[in-house]
This record gives C-alpha cells, sequence and structure tokens, in this order.
C-alpha cells in the first residue's frame, strides 16, 4: 500500500476541515438563556421608527413575529427530597449562572452558605411526627 505524500496531505486537510465544521455545528447548537456576558454584549436590534408619511409614499414591510420566552413555572409539587446532592447541585448552578467571574473560593463559600440555607429551609418546611 503506497500511499504518496500529496496524497497523506490531502486526507489530513479534509480531516481537519470534517472537524473544524463538527466543531462549528457544536457551538451553534449550543442554547444560550442572554443572561450570559456574551449577551450583554451582542447588538441590539435597532427600534422601529415611526414615521408620519403616508403609507403610499413608503413601502412597508410587515414586522416579524414577536417571540416571547417561557415564564419558568413554579414547583407545585418537588418529587425529589431536598438532600445534599441536590442542594450543592442547585447552589452550584446558580453560583454559576450569578457569579460567573468570581474568584473559585469565594464561589465555594457561597455555595457552602447556600447549602446550609437550603437544608435549614428544607427540613423547617417538613413538619415531623
Amino acid at each position: 500500500m503506497n500511499v504518496s505524500i500529496f496524497q497523506s496531505r490531502m486526507i489530513i486537510q479534509t480531516l481537519q476541515i470534517v472537524m473544524a465544521a463538527t466543531a462549528a455545528l457544536t457551538l451553534a447548537a449550543c442554547e444560550t438563556d442572554s443572561t450570559g456576558p456574551a449577551a450583554a454584549g451582542a447588538p441590539k436590534a435597532p427600534a422601529a421608527s415611526s414615521s408620519a408619511s403616508s403609507p403610499k409614499s413608503e413601502v412597508q414591510k410587515p414586522e416579524p413575529p414577536k417571540t416571547q420566552a417561557a415564564k419558568p413555572v413554579a414547583p407545585a409539587a418537588d418529587p425529589e427530597p431536598m438532600t445534599h446532592a441536590r442542594a450543592a447541585r442547585e447552589c452550584w448552578m446558580r453560583t454559576e449562572k450569578g457569579n460567573p467571574h468570581e474568584d473559585l473560593d469565594k464561589r465555594a463559600d457561597l455555595v457552602d452558605k447556600c447549602i446550609d440555607e437550603k437544608l435549614k429551609a428544607a427540613t423547617a418546611a417538613t413538619p415531623k411526627t
């Protein structure tokens, strides 16, 4: 099996292109909730200007329908009891969204306090029989 250097380079370049396209598609599929630092620097859509000109002199384009974000539903009945692992998971997620650029040690302290608060609130909310 003799493969020339040219063919080897073509195979490597093709694989690099496929890998780059796969990475680009993977990143494009990521969902954002418009709360991260990238959302703050994103360009805003220009506001529609209201003009007093007659509709005959200017062609008006229809505006695309506005989408509304889904409102979070309040948990009616929590199927999973509050455990230390669940409290830790929820506190880390909240800290990651709220303070992504803060020092890791400070975030760990915040998470520890949050866990303690959640566990105290869970024991106070459940009546002991």
